[in-house]
């Protein structure tokens, strides 16, 4: 991690790089850390670290452990299917009031997310394309009306990121992925708040389907027994 310069927002500087180095896999899951080392690292007081963990560990990030330090946990596939199903729960009717509303300005973003994720695809830049990925959803969700929706999903993501997994070049192709955000694009461009639901429904199903089958493969883990009805929301 590098250390913390403190003219800017020393809160939101501290929790977007712990944050950071949580996703990125330079603070292991499992691994227990002290206030006192992160803030060293950070070069910052213990009290804005230890204020930025609250945080985390209401994020699902880390976990306090009394008179013991932070642990940085690792996200389970029964947490990925929690995960999946709320964002179903809310990116889907974000979806169609999005496309019902259509701010000025949203069609523009989202092409411009489209064009970021083009470019990453050409390159295979995983990394640049996923943050477009983000930002076309954190797009259509803000478009909602409602912020603390778009920030609530945004922390969702962080839970499977943290897990470090990802369905690129395994169950699907940048190309493959890049091709669902086009349709969701075109159907809020068309004004069609319906089927922008339904895309999002769709992509946010096959995404899942496809993570959780390839993680319950490769790890030896069960696949968790279904806490949201997916068979009813394919159909």
């Amino acid at each position: 991690m590098r250390q913390i310069d403190t003219d800017r927002s020393l809160a939101k500087a501290i929790l977007d790089e712990l944050r950071g180095a949580i996703v990125s896999g330079e603070l292991v899951p499992g691994t227990l850390y002290s206030v006192r080392e992160l803030a060293a690292r950070l070069g910052v007081s213990r009290t804005p670290v230890r204020e930025a963990l609250i945080q985390l560990a209401q994020r699902g990030m880390v976990r306090f452990e009394r008179n013991r330090g932070i642990r940085v946990l690792q996200t389970s596939l029964h947490d990925l299917e929690e995960v999946f199903a709320i964002r179903l729960l809310l990116e889907v009717p974000a979806a169609f009031r999005a496309t019902s509303q259509k701010p000025p300005g949203l069609v523009a973003d989202l092409h411009a997310h489209l064009d970021a994720m083009r470019r990453a695809a050409d390159e295979h830049d995983e990394a640049a394309f996923m943050l477009a990925d983000r930002r076309f959803h954190e797009a259509v969700n803000t478009a909602s009306g409602n912020l603390r929706l778009a920030r609530y999903v945004d922390s969702l993501r962080d839970m499977v990121f943290l897990r470090g997994t990802s369905t690129v070049d395994r169950s699907r192709g940048l190309a493959d992925i890049l091709a669902e955000h086009e349709h969701i694009a075109a159907c809020i461009e068309e004004g069609d708040a319906h089927e922008a639901a339904e895309a999002m429904r769709r992509h946010l199903l096959t995404t899942a389907r496809l993570l959780i089958a390839q993680e319950s493969a490769e790890s030896g883990e069960p696949v968790p027994p279904v806490s949201y009805d997916w068979t009813r929301l394919s159909g």
